[in-house]
């Protein structure tokens, strides 16, 4: 195979040198060139763009045919929540996540269930057959029909599905494949972009699902270049603490579902297993109410998730008070601090604050400004909150509860575990009473103070 030209491309200005430079000739930028494959340059003729427009089908909207994607359940329903039902023919699902936080276990366990009754296969550029077999048989699956390729370079990776024609491949992980038209090494930027570009052609044209591995900075985000997350279908994080047994998978990004959704597994001898009833991962059990604790009812994409935030003031000994926040927005605290005490006339400028999310989730919408603000006020005064209460509302610098989406659906998952109040934002009241569930709704940030009393 005669090898491609290559040139190179300015990640900033999409600018082209035939040469690497230090800086960029069009925009000036410094270290911005990465190498790509030069593309073929038709030749030029009066008909050529006539022959494009007449290779291309023009219609219009109301002449296609709209019907629902169908969709292969992998078997484990944490999973296909996340997916939005299922895998799709033809897509390109990118999974991110830190190194032994267990992406390569669930696949395997995906694929093992898949396998009975869809031709799969495992490429593998980070562990031997042999490797990927001792997992199967520590997690007692049943992957006799699972078909294997230890293999990093992409020409024979392409070779090996146009022949076998499986329906779902896992690439684990496209940071170790390689493109031999390219010079630089698996991994580059370079290397990534190209290997995932041909690999979701090769998914659209064959009708193949690829499920593409990446691994992840010490920021948190995909490595390799942005473009990456543009040119697949879905885009999941594993998140979670090593330490812990637990794990969280986040939707960022579907073309075929809803994103933000979440599902949460639990990590165990046997793989990883579903957790049936998540809010209760999220809750601490203690022996009797104490201060500083507030449950919140946050939402995940479609799920209602019951979040135990925990707050802990005490007299600061430095002139500068610490403000730390474990799951919640760094900026938001200082911001709803300054809130409670110009329209609460609570201020805590000598206090350090510490602010936790129980079960180590992250919460990034506003709803759970009101959780916090009770939450500190109650560490502040020692005054624990009434005992089954749920809160949530976002709160603006103005001092207002404003409301959040989904009240209704917050509110009767609050009741079906048992809480018995809520303190909620005035336009997310029910219209008809919740059984067993008394409703404080409030529109100020002093009202919802003053009710905790």
């Amino acid at each position: 195979m005669a090898k491609a030209k290559t040139i190179y491309s300015c990640t900033e200005c999409g600018g082209q040198s035939p040469k690497w430079q230090g800086q960029c000739p069009h925009c000036g930028e410094w270290n911005t060139l990465v190498e790509a494959v030069a593309e073929a340059v038709p030749a030029a003729g009066k008909n050529r763009y006539s022959a494009l427009a007449a290779s291309g089908k023009l219609q219009q909207l109301a002449e296609v045919e709209a019907s629902e994607v169908s969709r292969t359940p992998t078997g484990i329903a944490e999973f296909d929540r996340v997916l939005g039902g299922g895998l799709v023919e033809g897509g390109v699902v990118l999974i991110g996540g830190d190194p032994g936080i267990g992406k390569s276990t669930l696949l395997l366990q995906a694929l093992a269930h898949l396998s009975k009754s869809k031709k799969v296969l495992y490429v593998s550029g980070e562990e031997s057959a042999q490797q990927i077999a001792l997992r199967a048989h520590r997690l007692a699956l049943d992957a006799r029909e699972v078909h294997l390729l230890p293999e990093i370079q992409l020409e024979k990776i392409q070779a090996t599905v146009a022949n076998e024609k499986p329906d779902v491949v896992v690439i684990d992980s496209i940071q170790t494949v390689y493109s031999e038209q390219l010079t630089s090494a698996p991994g580059s930027v370079a290397q990534v972009r190209e290997c995932a570009a041909q690999l979701t052609r090769m998914a659209k044209s064959s009708g193949v699902t690829i499920i593409l591995v990446g691994h992840v900075t010490k920021e948190g985000a995909l490595a390799g270049p942005r473009v990456l997350e543009h040119i697949v279908d879905t885009v999941l994080y594993f998140e979670g603490d090593t330490h812990s047994s637990f794990r969280l998978i986040r939707a960022f990004k579907n073309r075929f579902g809803a994103v933000n959704e979440l599902g949460v597994f639990a990590m165990t001898e046997k793989g990883l297993r579903e957790v049936s009833n998540p809010s209760a991962l999220f809750l601490s059990q203690h022996g009797a109410q104490v201060a500083g604790s507030c449950v919140m009812v946050t939402q995940e994409g479609t799920r209602p998730l019951l979040v135990e935030i925990q707050a802990l003031l005490d007299e600061a000994h430095s002139p500068s008070p610490r403000r730390l926040s474990l799951g919640l927005e760094q900026n938001r605290l200082a911001m709803l601090l300054a809130v409670l005490h110009r329209h609460a006339g609570i201020a805590c400028f000598d206090q350090d604050v510490f602010i936790n999310a129980v079960g180590g989730v992250k919460i990034t919408e506003p709803g759970a400004d009101l959780a916090v603000l009770l939450a500190i006020v109650s560490s502040l005064r020692n005054r624990p909150l009434p005992e089954k209460m749920v809160v949530f509302g976002e709160v603006g610098l103005a001092g207002e509860v404003r409301p959040v989406q989904r009240g209704q659906e917050r509110l009767k998952e609050a009741a079906k575990l048992g809480f018995t109040h809520a303190i909620i934002p005035k336009a997310n009241a029910p219209k008809h009473k919740i059984e067993g569930m008394e409703i404080i709704a409030v529109d100020r940030v002093e009202d919802a103070v003053a009710k905790m009393r």
